[in-house]
């Protein structure tokens, strides 16, 4: 949920992005293979388990060595509010998928398997609301949410990283807008990043900490 302030004015940015070399080793919880029934071969089913709840004060440990950038998305000129890409075109179809999110620089990045694949102007929490810092797996995928909490307001495409309200949703991301400790970014890029994303992935919230992009070449 997005609400105006008159304190903390957030600024436009320059593009790039900007997170830090973090990933956790998640274990997901998988089902056993079925017996066969008589002459049957019954398939096995894979079940994701749901990871176990936090708050905003138990980040969870994390690998700085884990991520190595391979492809940074080519963004042209100042990033501005409710400006974002997306483009999959070159990255693997599948692979571990990690956000990252610089409050400093205000931008969120998607990584899938090092290639990043999306970014977005942000929206984060005001003095009295912060944002937390630290890595959040996602636990709970809700893509028409409503806040319980501030006036039924609507938080689409929600993915859930704590049990004390913090989220990434979608949001009117305007200059001089701010959240109640969530993550807000445009609507269009909620509605892609919801689709790619999955119970269990990582999003790293850091303060002007960076990537290791010494590896990554820019996408032509």
């Amino acid at each position: 949920m997005a609400r105006q302030v008159s304190t903390g004015v957030k600024l436009a940015i320059g593009g790039g992005a900007a997170a830090v070399a973090l990933l956790l080793g998640l274990s997901m919880g998988r089902g056993g293979d079925l017996p066969p029934i008589q002459s049957k071969v019954v398939q096995a089913k894979v079940v994701h388990a749901r990871p176990a709840e936090r708050t905003r004060a138990q980040p969870v440990a994390v690998d700085p060595r884990a991520l190595m950038v391979k492809r940074v998305l080519p963004i042209d000129g100042p990033f501005r509010h409710g400006d974002y890409v997306w483009d999959e075109g070159g990255a693997p179809a599948t692979g571990p998928l990690i956000v990252t999110v610089d409050l400093k620089a205000q931008t969120l990045s998607v990584f899938r398997a090092g290639y990043e694949i999306g970014s977005a102007v942000i929206l984060y929490g005001a003095d009295d609301k912060p944002s937390p810092l630290g890595a959040f797996p996602i636990i709970q995928k809700d893509a028409d949410h409503y806040s319980s909490t501030y006036n039924n307001a609507p938080m689409p495409y929600t993915l859930r990283l704590t049990s004390d309200g913090v989220a990434i949703h979608g949001s009117d991301v305007q200059w001089g807008n701010a959240t109640h400790g969530c993550i807000g970014v445009p609507k269009p890029f909620a509605k892609k990043l919801f689709g790619a994303a999955k119970l269990g992935d990582l999003v790293v919230i850091t303060d002007g900490k960076m990537l290791d992009t010494s590896h990554a070449r820019p996408e032509a």
